[in-house]
């Protein structure tokens, strides 16, 4: 079996932003081709322009919401359901500022109006 360079999976964990967006992108390239689409099938599916499917497989760039309307497009979206899960926490300290967290909230406009007046 030849395997190309291409072909290996990049380590998340030794990789820049840049080549995570990238490595991405061409998942998602593979993903389409293996469903036999156009990126212009792909983009008039996902209602997004054709240019932003070119630029997420070449560059791995694109908006939140163009990258979610063609992984659901692709049927992916089950590959985003534990993407930014809460992890167990480790020690008490984690477990506290996990629900310190939580508990905090953006101050309410009436109080923002009186602290700017």
């Amino acid at each position: 079996m030849n395997l190309h360079l291409k072909d290996i999976m990049l380590d998340f964990a030794f990789a820049t932003h840049q080549e995570i967006c990238a490595e991405l992108g061409q998942r998602l390239k593979r993903q389409r081709l293996v469903q036999a689409l156009t990126q212009k099938d792909l983009a008039a599916r996902a209602g997004v322009a054709l240019g932003t499917v070119k630029n997420l497989e070449t560059k791995g760039v694109s908006s939140l919401e163009s990258l979610i309307r063609i992984v659901m497009t692709l049927g992916l979206l089950d590959e985003l359901a534990s993407l930014f899960a809460l992890r167990a926490t480790h020690s008490i300290a984690q477990m506290e500022r996990a629900q310190l967290a939580e508990r905090k909230r953006a101050p309410s406009r009436s109080r923002l109006a009186t602290k700017h007046d």
